[in-house]
Protein backbone atom coordinates (compact mmCIF):
# COMPACT_ATOMS: atom_id res chain seq x y z
CA UNK A 1 0.00 0.00 0.00
CA UNK A 2 1.43 3.31 -0.69
CA UNK A 3 2.32 6.08 2.18
CA UNK A 4 -1.21 8.44 3.14
CA UNK A 5 -0.50 11.66 1.40
CA UNK A 6 -0.26 14.73 4.11
CA UNK A 7 -3.31 17.37 3.29
CA UNK A 8 -2.91 19.88 1.35
CA UNK A 9 -0.13 18.81 -0.65
CA UNK A 10 -0.12 18.27 -4.37
CA UNK A 11 0.93 14.62 -6.02
CA UNK A 12 4.20 15.38 -7.90
CA UNK A 13 4.32 14.68 -11.44
CA UNK A 14 6.75 12.42 -13.19
CA UNK A 15 10.39 13.18 -13.84
CA UNK A 16 10.68 14.28 -16.97
CA UNK A 17 13.20 11.80 -19.26
CA UNK A 18 16.23 12.61 -19.41
CA UNK A 19 17.20 13.80 -22.90
CA UNK A 20 19.64 11.57 -24.90
CA UNK A 21 22.93 12.63 -26.39
CA UNK A 22 23.31 12.51 -29.82
CA UNK A 23 26.17 9.78 -29.52
CA UNK A 24 24.44 7.50 -27.30
CA UNK A 25 21.31 7.56 -30.16
CA UNK A 26 23.51 6.98 -32.84
CA UNK A 27 25.21 3.92 -30.54
CA UNK A 28 21.88 3.00 -30.01
CA UNK A 29 21.17 2.51 -33.81
CA UNK A 30 24.65 0.12 -34.13
CA UNK A 31 23.82 -2.01 -31.82
CA UNK A 32 24.24 -5.43 -32.13
CA UNK A 33 21.26 -5.90 -33.65
CA UNK A 34 20.84 -2.76 -35.44
CA UNK A 35 25.05 -3.20 -36.38
CA UNK A 36 24.29 -6.80 -37.83
CA UNK A 37 21.29 -6.15 -40.03
CA UNK A 38 23.02 -2.72 -41.74
CA UNK A 39 26.07 -4.99 -42.37
CA UNK A 40 24.37 -8.44 -42.98
CA UNK A 41 21.49 -7.54 -45.38
CA UNK A 42 24.23 -6.29 -48.31
CA UNK A 43 26.71 -9.00 -47.31
CA UNK A 44 23.90 -11.50 -48.16
CA UNK A 45 22.48 -10.01 -50.79
CA UNK A 46 25.92 -10.23 -52.39
CA UNK A 47 26.32 -13.46 -51.30
CA UNK A 48 23.02 -14.56 -53.13
CA UNK A 49 23.97 -12.37 -56.37
CA UNK A 50 27.36 -14.24 -56.60
CA UNK A 51 25.54 -17.32 -56.35
CA UNK A 52 23.12 -16.30 -59.00
CA UNK A 53 26.06 -15.04 -61.56
CA UNK A 54 27.91 -18.66 -60.76
CA UNK A 55 25.13 -20.22 -62.54
CA UNK A 56 24.23 -18.00 -65.35
CA UNK A 57 27.90 -18.33 -65.79
CA UNK A 58 27.27 -22.30 -65.92
CA UNK A 59 24.54 -21.82 -68.02
CA UNK A 60 26.69 -19.90 -70.93
CA UNK A 61 29.12 -22.85 -70.39
CA UNK A 62 32.20 -21.00 -68.79
CA UNK A 63 33.79 -22.10 -65.50
CA UNK A 64 32.57 -20.28 -63.32
CA UNK A 65 35.50 -20.53 -60.62
CA UNK A 66 38.16 -19.51 -63.29
CA UNK A 67 35.84 -16.89 -65.06
CA UNK A 68 35.60 -14.96 -61.13
CA UNK A 69 39.29 -16.18 -60.60
CA UNK A 70 39.76 -13.84 -64.03
CA UNK A 71 38.57 -11.03 -62.81
CA UNK A 72 39.83 -10.64 -59.20
CA UNK A 73 43.43 -11.26 -60.89
CA UNK A 74 42.93 -8.67 -63.62
CA UNK A 75 40.93 -6.37 -61.23
CA UNK A 76 43.97 -6.47 -57.94
CA UNK A 77 46.69 -5.26 -60.35
CA UNK A 78 48.27 -1.90 -59.93
CA UNK A 79 47.23 -0.63 -63.39
CA UNK A 80 43.62 -1.87 -63.06
CA UNK A 81 43.22 -0.31 -59.35
CA UNK A 82 43.97 2.70 -60.61
CA UNK A 83 41.84 2.98 -63.51
CA UNK A 84 39.04 1.13 -61.25
CA UNK A 85 39.12 3.97 -58.63
CA UNK A 86 39.09 6.73 -61.45
CA UNK A 87 36.02 4.89 -62.32
CA UNK A 88 34.85 4.97 -58.70
CA UNK A 89 35.63 8.70 -58.76
CA UNK A 90 32.63 9.35 -61.57
CA UNK A 91 30.11 7.21 -60.36
CA UNK A 92 30.35 8.64 -56.77
CA UNK A 93 29.95 12.01 -57.78
CA UNK A 94 26.99 10.84 -59.90
CA UNK A 95 25.44 8.80 -57.40
CA UNK A 96 25.47 11.48 -54.81
CA UNK A 97 24.00 13.93 -57.15
CA UNK A 98 20.84 11.32 -57.39
CA UNK A 99 20.81 10.80 -54.07
CA UNK A 100 20.36 14.59 -53.11
CA UNK A 101 16.93 13.89 -55.09
CA UNK A 102 16.29 10.95 -53.66
CA UNK A 103 16.24 12.55 -50.02
CA UNK A 104 13.09 14.55 -50.90
CA UNK A 105 11.61 12.03 -52.98
CA UNK A 106 12.36 13.50 -56.20
CA UNK A 107 13.43 11.42 -58.55
CA UNK A 108 16.31 13.13 -60.66
CA UNK A 109 16.65 11.37 -64.15
CA UNK A 110 18.48 14.13 -65.69
CA UNK A 111 21.66 14.17 -64.20
CA UNK A 112 23.02 12.52 -67.69
CA UNK A 113 22.46 15.28 -69.07
CA UNK A 114 23.06 17.48 -66.71
CA UNK A 115 26.53 16.50 -66.63
CA UNK A 116 27.58 16.24 -69.94
CA UNK A 117 25.87 19.79 -71.00
CA UNK A 118 27.88 20.89 -67.76
CA UNK A 119 30.97 19.92 -68.64
CA UNK A 120 31.00 20.87 -72.81
CA UNK A 121 30.36 24.33 -71.48
CA UNK A 122 32.45 24.52 -68.60
CA UNK A 123 35.54 22.84 -71.15
CA UNK A 124 34.47 25.46 -73.82
CA UNK A 125 34.66 28.38 -71.06
CA UNK A 126 38.34 26.53 -69.89
CA UNK A 127 39.36 26.48 -73.35
CA UNK A 128 39.11 29.84 -73.95
CA UNK A 129 40.54 31.24 -70.98
CA UNK A 130 44.24 30.98 -69.43
CA UNK A 131 44.25 32.00 -66.03
CA UNK A 132 47.44 31.43 -63.09
CA UNK A 133 46.35 28.60 -60.87
CA UNK A 134 44.51 27.37 -58.90
CA UNK A 135 42.07 30.44 -61.01
CA UNK A 136 41.52 28.57 -63.92
CA UNK A 137 40.25 25.17 -62.56
CA UNK A 138 38.16 26.96 -60.02
CA UNK A 139 36.27 28.77 -62.48
CA UNK A 140 35.88 25.97 -64.98
CA UNK A 141 34.54 23.74 -61.77
CA UNK A 142 32.41 26.67 -60.87
CA UNK A 143 30.77 26.93 -64.20
CA UNK A 144 30.30 23.42 -64.62
CA UNK A 145 28.17 23.33 -61.20
CA UNK A 146 26.24 26.65 -61.86
CA UNK A 147 25.24 24.73 -65.48
CA UNK A 148 24.41 21.75 -64.08
CA UNK A 149 21.64 23.69 -61.13
CA UNK A 150 20.37 25.83 -63.62
CA UNK A 151 19.30 23.04 -66.27
CA UNK A 152 18.20 21.18 -62.99
CA UNK A 153 16.21 23.91 -61.86
CA UNK A 154 14.05 23.88 -65.21
CA UNK A 155 12.59 20.91 -63.48
CA UNK A 156 12.24 22.41 -60.17
CA UNK A 157 10.24 24.76 -60.88
CA UNK A 158 8.02 22.93 -64.11
CA UNK A 159 7.03 20.55 -60.86
CA UNK A 160 6.09 23.74 -58.48
CA UNK A 161 4.33 26.00 -61.08
CA UNK A 162 2.77 23.54 -63.50
CA UNK A 163 2.64 20.27 -61.21
CA UNK A 164 5.06 18.29 -63.72
CA UNK A 165 6.69 15.26 -62.72
CA UNK A 166 10.36 15.72 -62.40
CA UNK A 167 10.69 12.35 -63.81
CA UNK A 168 9.03 13.47 -67.01
CA UNK A 169 10.47 17.11 -67.84
CA UNK A 170 13.94 15.48 -66.54
CA UNK A 171 13.89 12.63 -69.43
CA UNK A 172 12.98 15.58 -71.73
CA UNK A 173 15.27 17.74 -70.39
CA UNK A 174 18.04 15.01 -71.42
CA UNK A 175 17.16 15.29 -75.00
CA UNK A 176 17.44 18.74 -74.99
CA UNK A 177 20.73 18.79 -73.57
CA UNK A 178 21.87 16.08 -76.36
CA UNK A 179 21.02 18.06 -78.74
CA UNK A 180 22.10 21.19 -77.22
CA UNK A 181 25.48 19.66 -77.21
CA UNK A 182 25.56 18.21 -80.54
CA UNK A 183 24.73 21.59 -81.95
CA UNK A 184 27.42 23.36 -79.97
CA UNK A 185 30.24 20.85 -80.26
CA UNK A 186 30.55 22.03 -84.10
CA UNK A 187 33.53 23.41 -86.04
CA UNK A 188 32.04 26.31 -86.50
CA UNK A 189 30.44 27.06 -82.89
CA UNK A 190 32.22 25.82 -79.30
CA UNK A 191 34.67 22.93 -80.89
CA UNK A 192 37.40 22.00 -83.68
CA UNK A 193 37.82 19.33 -85.86
CA UNK A 194 40.72 16.87 -84.72
CA UNK A 195 43.65 16.94 -87.66
CA UNK A 196 43.67 13.55 -88.81
CA UNK A 197 40.52 12.36 -87.32
CA UNK A 198 36.80 12.74 -87.28
CA UNK A 199 36.70 13.48 -83.97
CA UNK A 200 35.38 17.51 -82.69
CA UNK A 201 36.47 18.42 -79.69
CA UNK A 202 36.47 21.95 -77.59
CA UNK A 203 40.15 23.70 -77.55
CA UNK A 204 42.36 22.31 -75.04
CA UNK A 205 42.54 23.34 -71.79
CA UNK A 206 45.90 25.18 -71.11
CA UNK A 207 48.46 23.49 -68.64
CA UNK A 208 47.23 26.46 -66.21
CA UNK A 209 44.05 24.67 -65.61
CA UNK A 210 44.79 21.46 -65.30
CA UNK A 211 44.68 19.33 -62.33
CA UNK A 212 47.61 17.56 -61.28
CA UNK A 213 46.84 13.62 -60.91
CA UNK A 214 47.79 12.56 -56.83
CA UNK A 215 51.12 10.09 -58.39
CA UNK A 216 53.00 13.11 -57.07
CA UNK A 217 51.70 13.27 -53.25
CA UNK A 218 51.15 9.20 -53.12
CA UNK A 219 54.95 8.93 -54.50
CA UNK A 220 56.51 11.00 -51.85
CA UNK A 221 54.34 9.07 -49.32
CA UNK A 222 55.89 5.75 -50.38
CA UNK A 223 52.51 4.58 -52.85
CA UNK A 224 54.32 4.32 -56.48
CA UNK A 225 51.10 3.98 -59.04
CA UNK A 226 51.56 3.14 -62.73
CA UNK A 227 48.76 5.01 -63.81
CA UNK A 228 47.46 8.61 -63.22
CA UNK A 229 45.28 9.02 -60.56
CA UNK A 230 42.53 11.61 -60.65
CA UNK A 231 43.75 14.38 -58.56
CA UNK A 232 39.71 15.56 -57.60
CA UNK A 233 39.52 12.56 -56.14
CA UNK A 234 39.60 14.31 -52.20
CA UNK A 235 37.45 16.58 -54.44
CA UNK A 236 34.86 13.20 -54.69
CA UNK A 237 35.51 12.76 -50.97
CA UNK A 238 34.86 16.09 -49.84
CA UNK A 239 31.30 16.24 -51.57
CA UNK A 240 30.19 12.84 -49.83
CA UNK A 241 31.41 14.01 -46.91
CA UNK A 242 29.23 17.58 -46.87
CA UNK A 243 26.47 15.47 -48.36
CA UNK A 244 26.34 13.60 -44.85
CA UNK A 245 26.85 16.28 -42.59
CA UNK A 246 24.24 18.39 -44.88
CA UNK A 247 21.46 15.73 -44.76
CA UNK A 248 22.14 14.77 -41.19
CA UNK A 249 23.14 17.76 -38.83
CA UNK A 250 21.72 20.80 -40.81
CA UNK A 251 17.94 22.29 -40.73
CA UNK A 252 18.65 22.71 -44.36
CA UNK A 253 18.83 18.35 -44.31
CA UNK A 254 15.98 18.22 -41.80
CA UNK A 255 13.50 20.45 -43.61
CA UNK A 256 14.58 18.72 -47.04
CA UNK A 257 13.56 15.18 -45.50
CA UNK A 258 10.14 16.80 -44.19
CA UNK A 259 9.29 18.10 -47.35
CA UNK A 260 9.99 14.68 -48.72
CA UNK A 261 8.06 12.91 -46.21
CA UNK A 262 4.77 15.37 -46.32
CA UNK A 263 4.99 18.53 -48.19
CA UNK A 264 1.39 19.36 -46.20
CA UNK A 265 3.12 19.00 -42.76
CA UNK A 266 6.16 20.92 -44.07
CA UNK A 267 3.93 23.89 -45.20
CA UNK A 268 1.87 23.57 -41.77
CA UNK A 269 5.70 23.50 -39.97
CA UNK A 270 6.20 26.51 -42.03
CA UNK A 271 8.81 24.74 -44.27
CA UNK A 272 8.30 26.16 -47.83
CA UNK A 273 7.80 22.66 -49.84
CA UNK A 274 8.22 24.47 -53.34
CA UNK A 275 11.22 26.33 -52.19
CA UNK A 276 12.98 23.17 -51.16
CA UNK A 277 11.50 21.53 -54.54
CA UNK A 278 13.95 23.50 -56.51
CA UNK A 279 16.75 24.12 -53.84
CA UNK A 280 17.08 20.20 -54.07
CA UNK A 281 17.46 20.03 -57.96
CA UNK A 282 19.39 23.04 -58.18
CA UNK A 283 22.06 21.48 -55.50
CA UNK A 284 21.43 17.83 -57.33
CA UNK A 285 22.36 19.23 -60.85
CA UNK A 286 25.27 20.98 -59.51
CA UNK A 287 26.63 18.19 -57.90
CA UNK A 288 25.99 16.79 -61.24
CA UNK A 289 28.23 19.74 -63.11
CA UNK A 290 31.23 18.09 -61.26
CA UNK A 291 30.65 14.03 -62.42
CA UNK A 292 32.64 15.11 -65.64
CA UNK A 293 35.59 17.65 -63.81
CA UNK A 294 37.54 14.25 -62.92
CA UNK A 295 38.05 13.58 -66.20
CA UNK A 296 38.13 16.77 -68.06
CA UNK A 297 40.47 18.50 -65.60
CA UNK A 298 42.64 15.57 -64.95
CA UNK A 299 42.76 13.27 -68.52
CA UNK A 300 41.32 14.88 -71.60
CA UNK A 301 41.37 18.20 -70.83
CA UNK A 302 38.68 18.58 -73.58
CA UNK A 303 35.07 17.39 -74.15
CA UNK A 304 34.92 15.81 -77.71
CA UNK A 305 33.04 13.10 -79.01
CA UNK A 306 34.76 10.24 -76.74
CA UNK A 307 34.23 12.06 -73.33
CA UNK A 308 32.00 9.47 -71.22
CA UNK A 309 28.31 9.26 -71.98
CA UNK A 310 25.89 7.22 -69.51
CA UNK A 311 27.09 8.20 -66.20
CA UNK A 312 24.06 9.07 -64.89
CA UNK A 313 22.03 6.34 -65.17
CA UNK A 314 24.66 4.33 -63.67
CA UNK A 315 24.51 6.62 -60.82
CA UNK A 316 20.87 6.09 -60.31
CA UNK A 317 21.92 2.21 -60.17
CA UNK A 318 24.51 2.88 -57.51
CA UNK A 319 22.19 5.20 -55.22
CA UNK A 320 19.78 2.85 -55.20
CA UNK A 321 22.33 0.21 -54.04
CA UNK A 322 24.14 2.35 -51.50
CA UNK A 323 20.90 3.25 -49.91
CA UNK A 324 21.63 6.68 -50.73
CA UNK A 325 24.12 6.95 -47.92
CA UNK A 326 27.36 7.99 -48.48
CA UNK A 327 29.94 5.09 -47.60
CA UNK A 328 27.16 2.64 -49.00
CA UNK A 329 27.42 4.41 -52.08
CA UNK A 330 31.09 4.26 -52.38
CA UNK A 331 31.29 0.94 -51.85
CA UNK A 332 28.48 0.59 -54.31
CA UNK A 333 30.63 2.61 -56.99
CA UNK A 334 33.75 0.47 -56.60
CA UNK A 335 32.03 -2.62 -57.05
CA UNK A 336 30.68 -1.62 -60.26
CA UNK A 337 33.80 0.02 -61.48
CA UNK A 338 35.44 -3.14 -60.63
CA UNK A 339 32.81 -4.81 -62.76
CA UNK A 340 33.35 -2.59 -65.55
CA UNK A 341 37.19 -2.82 -65.42
CA UNK A 342 37.47 -6.71 -65.22
CA UNK A 343 34.49 -7.34 -68.07
CA UNK A 344 37.46 -7.15 -70.67
CA UNK A 345 39.34 -10.34 -69.05
CA UNK A 346 36.17 -12.38 -69.54
CA UNK A 347 37.04 -12.91 -73.65
CA UNK A 348 40.00 -13.95 -72.07
CA UNK A 349 38.01 -17.44 -71.36
CA UNK A 350 35.37 -17.40 -73.60
CA UNK A 351 32.69 -15.52 -71.72
CA UNK A 352 31.24 -12.42 -73.88
CA UNK A 353 31.87 -9.30 -71.63
CA UNK A 354 27.84 -8.09 -71.88
CA UNK A 355 27.50 -10.72 -69.03
CA UNK A 356 28.91 -7.88 -66.85
CA UNK A 357 25.71 -6.20 -67.24
CA UNK A 358 23.68 -9.11 -66.75
CA UNK A 359 25.64 -9.42 -63.49
CA UNK A 360 24.89 -5.76 -62.37
CA UNK A 361 21.37 -6.38 -62.73
CA UNK A 362 21.26 -9.48 -60.78
CA UNK A 363 23.04 -7.41 -57.98
CA UNK A 364 20.51 -4.33 -58.10
CA UNK A 365 17.73 -6.40 -58.15
CA UNK A 366 19.08 -9.17 -55.17
CA UNK A 367 19.51 -6.04 -53.06
CA UNK A 368 16.68 -4.48 -53.92
CA UNK A 369 14.79 -7.38 -52.70
CA UNK A 370 17.35 -8.54 -49.61
CA UNK A 371 16.89 -4.91 -48.27
CA UNK A 372 13.12 -5.15 -48.41
CA UNK A 373 12.94 -8.19 -46.34
CA UNK A 374 15.29 -7.08 -44.01
CA UNK A 375 13.00 -3.75 -43.74
CA UNK A 376 10.02 -5.70 -42.77
CA UNK A 377 11.70 -8.26 -40.79
CA UNK A 378 13.18 -4.79 -38.42
CA UNK A 379 10.05 -3.31 -37.97
CA UNK A 380 8.74 -6.70 -37.33
CA UNK A 381 11.65 -6.92 -34.40
CA UNK A 382 10.96 -3.23 -33.40
CA UNK A 383 6.73 -4.09 -32.74
CA UNK A 384 7.74 -6.94 -30.59
CA UNK A 385 10.34 -4.87 -28.75
CA UNK A 386 7.79 -2.03 -28.25
CA UNK A 387 5.47 -4.45 -27.00
CA UNK A 388 7.10 -5.99 -24.59
CA UNK A 389 8.41 -2.48 -22.95
CA UNK A 390 4.81 -1.47 -22.28
CA UNK A 391 4.25 -5.24 -20.66
CA UNK A 392 7.41 -4.53 -18.71
CA UNK A 393 7.76 -1.08 -18.53
CA UNK A 394 11.61 -1.58 -19.52
CA UNK A 395 13.21 0.27 -22.15
CA UNK A 396 15.32 -2.82 -23.68
CA UNK A 397 16.49 -0.74 -26.37
CA UNK A 398 18.64 1.13 -23.81
CA UNK A 399 19.36 -2.34 -22.16
CA UNK A 400 20.41 -3.92 -25.53
CA UNK A 401 23.02 -1.15 -26.28
CA UNK A 402 24.03 -1.03 -22.66
CA UNK A 403 25.27 -4.63 -23.27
Amino acid sequence: MSEPKEPGTAAKPPAAPEPVPAWQAILRGLGPRGLGLKIGAPVLALLISLGITMILLRITGADPVSSVQSMIDYGTTENSIVDTVNRATRYYLSAVAVAIGFRMALFNIGVDGQYRLAAMLAAALGGALTLPAPFGQILTILAAMLIGGLWASIAGILKVTRGISEVISTIMLNAIATGLVAYLLNDKRLADVRPGSNNVATPKIPESGRVDPLNGFLASIGIDLPGRMYGLLPLAIVVGIVFYIVINFSRFGFDLKVSGLSPSAAQSSGISAPKMIVATMVLSGATAGLIGMPELLGESYEYSLNFPAGLGFTGITIALLGRNHPVGIALAALLFAFLDQTSDVLQEVDVPKEIVGVMQGVIVLTVVIVYELVRRWEIRLQQHTVAAELATGRDLAREESAS
